[in-house]
């Protein structure tokens, strides 16, 4: 491996191959086809590409056209995760702290007057209770949290875990407890496969500064029942609900004799009878804050660093005798209640540039190897020990930034002077230093509360170039971030970022934060907000001819739609399973011929009611809902068709699908049956009933004639299809109805609405419908053939036309002179009569 030009190999890409004489066979990296070694041109770095598994999804992070989302190929999902040994775990705790500083280090301080808290506290942890340890800023928390943490080293079975809670959410917290017990390299479970996980974890849990409580506390606890908690916050955080069933613990300023004995561990010295009274007096305004007396002991060494020798010293043998004269005064009350500015200036310069950039962001220090490029000093990584000894710098989690009130005292003294070219610096620094390719992602997700004070130090800029100063730094970060799993610092730089593009007018830039806000919104389940990100990100790109970024914006939103859509058909498998009244659940094949009636409603009112059922929801339910209605319809009348079609009963019989009429014919009992016709246009000829017999009423009055909607009346078969023996056997049977038929209602009286001729067509499915008999029904010379009596939801009475109106529909279902008025439609809902037919179920 070569270490100035290092190969492709080193990335992740394999190198090609393409003969045996080629130089890439022998290991040379071919550099890319824009590069023009012969003119001086260097080759360009390859983008850094990191392959995630985000739930179902595999996310390709590309810092070039902007994250590429898909679903998860089987042969890519990652194995269900095995638990860290406890060597693994040491390991994980001691990368999780912070480095050691360099320089010369403060004499180690014991632990006083905390012996009480720390049995009660090792106590209910060894019960199993969660226990929120509450103190102000500098009472000692995050020490007695060490010397706790040891205490319960062997109490739960997968150990102590220690995390921060600065600028993190619960969800954070519990990713990070699940990569602290778990091992899941480039694996990031969803919602579901996260609480599944971390709920058999089995931990003594220590955080650190944490910023939340209620409900968001109630769900950190309510995630990982087997855990006992420690959570240290301060006063002004929320207050945790009555139901999370927490242990309180305060921590109180130490005693005077207490703060005495920390302040002569800190000089490693007794102290004088002045030094005391003023100790006194500190303790009494401090209220015996232990991170007060650390400071103070750091001004008291200072103070004995700074002593002057005497010219003429008694013993002459003796240099380092002092005189009392010559020593420096010891600091007036206002400066030990507020030392920062005095430490300060008893530092290095080095040290103080430092702590100039750390109130430039915010109060985060950067880490010790950003300081010789930041402050320009080559050896300015030794002013991290200074600033540790002088007790103006705290550990947070695996990094230090400013004690409590040390910002605001060094900004009373002027340094946050320059503070936004100083952050403008910053920004630059990590904007080089994310994006090269030798840091790995989890060095720059560590960096993530500096890199974000750098960013919010510049948006809004006041200045020009301070925007995109921080869209570079997010453009850069971006990538580093979600490749390092650092997802909730991926979000708020990207959302930084976005609005710093939109201030600078980077629309390019702006559609890329757009873009990979939604792709993280998709791996979140938040279709809403994808959808909202996607289309402005591709609405950006398609003005700026973006191809790249375009297809893959549109490729993140179909996965979007598709999310949408089983979202949709699983909202409405209940409404199909369980369908509202008159609507069948299933349709099934019958076991029996089935009959003319039917429970069915027609298609049209079917899919009315459905829709009136979905209505709530979105429009994308009622399109859903709307299809399956109209699939349930289809499916029902397959299945009439196929019961019916396979029914076929012999020619020489009555059927269900054949009517009867009575006759004074050649027969004998008086009743002809109908023959099938050969063919299936035309119409058969079935024997004419006898005008003067006296079973058949010459003309029919309102109320004598069966209606197929109402199967108490004697002369109806009942049937809701047109009056046909079922909806499939108009053109079979022979029996077509004349006067049934929306198209029969017309004033033309149409062909297929009740001709002289009684073709088969006038007796259509759509005969029988509730609109068969409008207010149209008869003919424009009889204009009592179309009242409402005639066309009521049974289909037509008598009265839906005269004999002498072939149109309006005769006694016998058509014109007298057609002998297909005595067919099965005689009675059907279209206006026919009940001499027309006999259906077998009146006979």
């Amino acid at each position: 491996m070569d270490p100035i030009n290092r190969g492709p190999e080193e990335y992740g890409h394999d190198i090609d191959r393409f003969d045996e004489g080629d130089d890439t066979a022998a290991g040379v990296s071919r550099p890319p086809r824009d590069a023009l070694p012969e003119l001086g041109q260097k080759a360009a770095a390859p983008a850094r590409t990191v392959r995630l598994v985000s739930g179902d999804f595999l996310l390709t992070v590309n810092p070039v056209d902007g994250s590429e989302i898909e679903p998860c190929p089987p042969g890519e999902r990652p194995s269900p995760p095995a638990r860290h040994t406890a060597e693994q775990r040491e390991e994980l705790r001691r990368a999780a702290q912070p480095p050691a500083p360099a320089g010369p280090a403060a004499p180690p301080l014991p632990l006083l007057e905390r012996e009480e808290e720390r049995e009660r506290l090792l106590r209910l942890l060894g019960r199993g209770r969660s226990v929120r340890l509450t103190g102000p800023a500098g009472s000692g928390r995050t020490t007695l949290l060490d010397i706790v943490a040891a205490d319960c080293a062997g109490l739960a079975p997968d150990g102590v875990v220690r995390l921060s809670g600065h600028h993190r959410t619960p969800t954070e917290l519990l990713y990070e407890l699940l990569a602290a017990v778990h091992r899941v390299p480039q694996h990031r479970p969803d919602r579901a496969g996260l609480l599944e996980l971390v709920r058999g974890i089995g931990a003594v849990v220590l955080v650190d500064d944490l910023e939340f409580g209620g409900s968001a506390l109630d769900e950190l606890l309510g995630a990982t029942p087997e855990c006992a908690f420690l959570l240290a916050a301060t006063p002004d955080v929320v207050a945790p609900s009555p139901d999370s069933h927490l242990e309180e613990v305060f921590l109180q300023g130490l005693g005077r004799s207490a703060t005495l004995e920390l302040l002569e561990r800190a000089v490693e010295r007794p102290l004088t009878d002045e030094e005391s009274n003023w100790a006194g007096d500190l303790w009494f305004e401090s209220e015996g804050l232990p991170l007060r007396f650390v400071q103070a002991g750091a001004l008291l060494r200072q103070r004995d660093a700074l002593r002057i020798p005497d010219p003429d010293p008694v013993d002459e043998d003796d240099e380092n005798v002092f005189a009392d004269g010559h020593d420096a005064p010891l600091p007036t009350l206002g400066e030990g209640a507020a030392p920062a500015a005095l430490l300060a200036s008893r530092l290095s310069e080095s040290a103080r540039e430092a702590l100039r950039f750390a109130v430039a962001l915010g109060g985060e220090m950067p880490h010790q190897a950003h300081l010789p490029a930041l402050v320009g000093d080559t050896h300015a990584d030794a002013a991290l020990g200074e600033l540790t000894s002088c007790g103006l710098l705290t550990p947070v989690g695996s990094r230090y930034r400013l004690a409590s009130g040390v910002a605001t005292q060094l900004e009373a003294e002027g340094y946050g002077e320059d503070a936004v070219a100083r952050a403008r610096t910053a920004a630059q620094h990590y904007a080089w230093w994310t994006g090269h390719p030798s840091v790995a992602a989890e060095r720059a997700a560590a960096e993530a509360d500096a890199v974000l004070a750098a960013m919010t130090a510049l948006v809004p800029g006041s200045e020009a170039g301070h925007p995109s100063a921080a869209v570079l730094l997010a453009r850069s970060a971006a990538p580093a971030f979600a490749a390092g799993l650092h997802w909730g610092a991926w979000e708020r730089v990207l959302r930084t970022g976005q609005e710093a593009a939109r201030i600078a007018g980077e629309v390019a830039e702006e559609a890329y934060f757009h873009h990979e806000l939604g792709v993280l919104a998709l791996c979140a389940g938040n279709l809403d907000r994808a959808r909202a990100e996607l289309e402005a990100s591709i609405a950006l790109r398609g003005a700026l001819a973006d191809k790249g970024g375009t297809v893959a914006g549109r490729r993140a939103l179909a996965l979007v739609t598709d999310r949408e859509s089983t979202a949709v058909a699983a909202e409405a498998v209940p409404v199909a399973s369980t369908p509202p009244a008159g609507v069948p659940a299933a349709v099934a094949p019958p076991t029996e011929p089935l009959v003319t009636r039917q429970d069915t409603p027609p298609p049209a009112a079917l899919l009315d009611r459905l829709r009136r059922t979905v209505l709530t929801g979105t429009r994308r339910n009622v399109a859903a809902a709307g299809a399956g209605a109209l699939l349930v319809a289809v499916l029902g009348t397959v299945v009439t068709l196929g019961a019916t079609a396979g029914n076929d009963e012999p020619a020489d019989q009555v059927t269900n699908e054949q009517s009867a009429t009575e006759n004074d014919g050649d027969s004998g009992d008086g009743l002809t049956a109908e023959q099938p016709s050969e063919s299936p246009t035309r119409s058969p000829s079935p024997t004419k009933s006898a005008p003067d017999d006296p079973s058949a009423p010459a003309s029919a009055e309102p109320g004598e004639s069966g209606s197929a909607g109402d199967p108490s009346t004697p002369g109806g078969a009942p049937s809701t299809t047109g009056g046909i023996g079922s909806s499939s056997s108009s053109s079979t049977t022979g029996s077509p109805s004349t006067t049934g038929g929306t198209t029969g209602s017309s004033t033309t009286g149409g062909p297929t609405g009740g001709t002289g001729s009684g073709g088969p067509t006038g007796g259509t499915d759509t005969g029988g419908t509730d609109t068969g008999g409008t207010d149209t029904g008869g003919t424009t010379s009889d204009p009592t053939g179309g009242t409402d009596t005639g066309g009521t939801d049974a289909g037509g009475t008598d009265t839906g036309g005269t004999t002498g109106n072939p149109t309006g529909g005769s006694d016998a279902g058509g014109t007298t002179g057609d002998p297909t008025g005595g067919s099965d439609a005689g009675g059907t809902e279209a206006g026919g009569t009940t001499s027309g037919s006999v259906s077998p179920s009146s006979s």
